[in-house]
Order: structure tokens, then sequence, then C-alpha cells
């Protein structure tokens, strides 16, 4: 093969670049800052939300769809919220076009403006809240618990493939509830829902914990978040779950009548994960021979390559491979059988390592005469022969293995590469190299700044696991009850 993979070492937004074009998982188009996500990306998108979509729904949720356009008068009505979109929204103004004049061009029917403008999606609290004051009028129509799968669009100035785009795909959670306490739970449930889904089948390990106010969601009360550690010591944030309070129920006037007979306004909550967990993907594990996937998020995890040398050898494989891929699919482990004849299984060990595959498996003539068969770990770059009796067995066990080391080496990555920091000093030296950074901080705004501008790192969380020490904040040297977690983030 001739797709080269950059070193991280070398230049590490290239390598990520090279992994996302080479391993066919998406590609820029012809709209500035949007992408296509190609197949084998989005084999791995929908694999994701699968398996979100079967936790959201065993946690009660339902999904629905809305509108993608916005009126504009939605968004004043929460001031917090416009405030924190404006810049990053598309605004639709016309609804037609027209031949020019001269015939040469196609330019906007001026005569087709539109009575109120309209904004695409960068996220639907407005819509959604506008039709819940529909459909919430008793207390018997609560909770209510309603998810979206749906495309948004933030005009973005700096664009990268997945972490970054114009455009992206994404879920948003949008519940309503009887009583803060309620609403406050549905937030802290769907934040572990996410860590659990990151943890378990991302093998992506990852801190929860509380946005600093300049952080939180614009209109939120309180923001919660998990991040995870990126293998250039950048910080990822890859899902975030809003206690909204009453902002919205108030802007959109959503009332319901308790069981004594009182109007009350709901109690609400968001949360939602996107495409970019896909970057969180490829960075947590990928290496300089391309993409690595957990066994439980690989569109396939064995792929099975022939080696033969004529027509005759190819039918003698098959036989056996036949039956073999369907003792691995009665086990539940998807696999890819690619007897292609237009590419040699060295060009094929280099597509699939570069792509991935957790496990590959190689047999040829002589393994058919000695009953073995070559297995290849990805995660590992391990090759063994082994007896191909009862080899379905050790294959899932193997795959196992490898979702448990992905998440231990990552976890590992992780403890290596987080610190403490007790001065102002230290911590600078430390967030040069990279890094979780532990810090102690006085929690007001204006020392949150002050760093952020000085070394381009941000209160990541504050984190969730209960701390008892107290100290002084690194700036000011004010009272800190408590460590707060800092990076540099994507």
């Amino acid at each position: 093969m001739s797709k080269k993979i950059t070193s991280r070492e070398v230049d590490y937004s290239t390598w990520y670049n090279d992994i996302v074009q080479h391993a066919d998982l998406a590609e820029n188009s012809g709209v500035r800052g949007c992408m296509v996500i190609k197949p084998y990306g989005y084999a791995i998108w929908e694999k994701m939300q699968a398996e979100l979509d079967k936790k959201f729904k065993a946690t009660g949720h339902q999904n629905a769809y809305f509108p993608l356009f916005i009126p504009k008068s939605y968004f004043s009505k929460e001031a917090s919220h416009v405030d924190g979109f404006a810049k990053e929204c598309a605004v639709v103004t016309h609804y037609r076009l027209k031949t020019s004049d001269d015939g040469k061009e196609i330019v906007v029917d001026e005569s087709a403006k539109l009575e109120e403008e309209l904004i695409v999606r960068p996220t639907s609290e407005t819509i959604i809240w506008d039709t819940y004051r529909k459909w919430i009028q008793s207390y018997r129509d609560l909770p209510l618990l309603i998810n979206q799968w749906a495309n948004v669009v933030r005009w973005e100035m700096r664009t990268r493939l997945f972490l970054r785009t114009a455009e992206f795909l994404w879920q948003e959670g949008h519940t309503a509830h009887a009583t803060k306490d309620e609403a406050i739970e549905e937030t802290e449930k769907m934040i572990n829902v996410y860590a659990d889904f990151a943890q378990d089948f991302m093998a992506m390990p990852v801190i929860i914990g509380l946005k600093s106010e300049s952080e939180r969601f614009a209109g939120a009360l309180e923001t919660y978040c998990i991040e995870a550690l990126m293998q250039d010591g950048k910080a990822l944030q890859a899902g975030t779950s809003h206690f909204l309070g009453q902002n919205f129920a108030k802007a959109f006037d959503v009332k319901y009548a308790s069981k004594e007979g009182k109007q009350e306004y709901v109690w609400a909550t968001s949360w939602g994960v996107s495409t970019r967990l896909m970057g969180a993907l490829i960075m947590t594990h990928s290496d300089d021979k391309g993409l690595v996937l957990p066994p439980k998020l690989a569109p396939f995890q064995v792929v099975i390559v022939p080696i033969y040398r004529n027509e005759d050898q190819l039918k003698e494989i098959n036989k056996s491979v036949d039956s073999l891929k369907s003792l691995l699919e009665e086990k539940g482990v998807s696999v890819k059988y690619d007897s292609r004849d237009t590419h040699k299984p060295g060009w094929k060990f280099a597509e699939y390592e570069l792509k991935g595959v957790p496990i590959r498996l190689a047999v040829g003539m002589r393994d058919l005469e000695n009953g073995t068969i070559e297995i290849a770990r990805r995660d590992t770059l391990e090759k063994e022969t082994v007896s191909i009796k009862g080899v379905e067995n050790k294959i899932v066990m193997l795959l196992e293995e490898i979702q448990e080391n992905l998440y231990s080496k990552a976890k590992s990555f992780r403890a290596s590469n987080t610190f403490e920091a007790n001065s102002y000093e230290e911590f600078k030296q430390i967030i040069k190299k990279g890094g979780f950074v532990y810090a102690h901080w006085d929690g007001t705004n204006a020392t949150e700044l002050k760093i952020k501008n000085e070394t381009k790192a941000t209160i990541r969380c504050i984190p969730q696991e209960p701390s008892e020490e107290n100290g002084v904040c690194m700036i000011s040297g004010d009272h800190s009850e408590r460590r707060v977690l800092f990076a540099k983030a994507y």
C-alpha cells in the first residue's frame, strides 16, 4: 500500500488527518467546514448510535424528531442561550432563487424574503420547548423523556474532521420534570450513561465532573461533562449533560397542573454527544500504522484473508473458511472474508491494519494440511499460529482481552500524564508539556480567565470524585476547597 501515515511524534495533527482519510473514515466536502462521512466511518458511528440508543431506551427515553429550522424570535426568549450561540448561527433569509436578468447566473430572489428569518439549528432547546408547551398540561404528562438523533450547524471558522465541523451529527436529549430533584437526578444519570459507554464500548477512560460557570452550556444552571485525555496530552470533552432549571420553561411558558391543582413551571435537562466521539476514538487508541478499534465498535471484528496460488486452492480454503465463519457468527462475532483476487494478501494485511480491524486471520494450503491458522492482533501487533480446531472460542476470549487491553493501556497513559501543581510556575511548566493537571483555584472567573489567556489551559471540570484537600489558589493565594482539573483542550 502507498497510504503512509505521518508519525505522531513528528506532526500529531497531520497524523490524525492521515488516519481519518487513509482509513476511509471521512473526507472534506465541497462545502467549507463540512465533511463526507464514508461508509467505513459511518459504520463505526452506527455502532455507537445503536449502543447509545439502547441505553437511552433502557432508561425510559423515546426518540422523536424536530425541525431543522428555528424562528429567530425563539432565540430571543432565552437571553443567555442566544448569547452563547449567536456567533455560530447560520441564518436563512430567503426561500427562492432566480436567474439573473442577463441569464448568466443564479441570484437570490429579493421578492422571496422571509417574513421572519430562520436559524439552522445549532441545538434544539428553543424549538423543542415551544413544542413542549403543547404537550405538557398536567403532572400526568411528566416526566417527558425525549431524545433526537439529528444534524446541527455551528458556523465554525477553524474546522477539523470529526472534532469540529460546521455541520455534524449528534443526539440531543431534552427532558421535562415536575421537580428540581428529578431533573438533577436525570442530569446525573445521563452523564453516567455517557461515561459507561465511553469506558465499556470505546475503551476510553473518562473523568466526570461539573463545568465552571464560564464553561457551562448557554442557558444551563449546571453542566456535567466527561473529559478524556488524548495521546497528544490535550483533553477532549466527550459528552455533556445540562441541568437547565426552569429557564426554558419560563421562556416558553411551559407549565403543568400539579396534583394540588396549582400551575407550576416544569424543570428541564438536555444532554448530548456527537460525531466528535469518532475523533476521540481515533486519538485514544491509534498508532503510526493507522486506526486501532475496540472490538465492541469495529464494523467487523475479524477479517479472514486466504493465501493461495490458484482457483483450486482458493476453493479448498473457501470450504474451511465458510465453516469457521459460521462458527464465529454463531458466537456473535462479526466476520469479513476477503477473497478478492484483485489484491494480494500483503496489500490486504496492510489495509486491515490501517483500518484497525481487531483480529486478522490468515489461512493458506499449508495451514489446511496442518490444521492451523494464523492469528494477528491489531492492538499489540502480535501474531501466532494455532490449531484451527476450537479457534472460535479462542477468538471470542481474545476479543474480550483486546477490549480490556485497550482500556488498560489508555488508563495507564492517562495516569502517567496526570500531575498536581502547587504553584503557578510549576503549573505553567507542566501544562507546556501537556496532560491533566490538578491545581487549586479560588473559584473566580477573573482567575480562570487569566490562566486561560496566559497558558491556553482551561478548567476541564470540577471532578465528581470527593476531595477533602483544602489549599490556596495558585494565582490569588485565596482559599480553595479542592483541586480542579486543567488541560489544554480540543
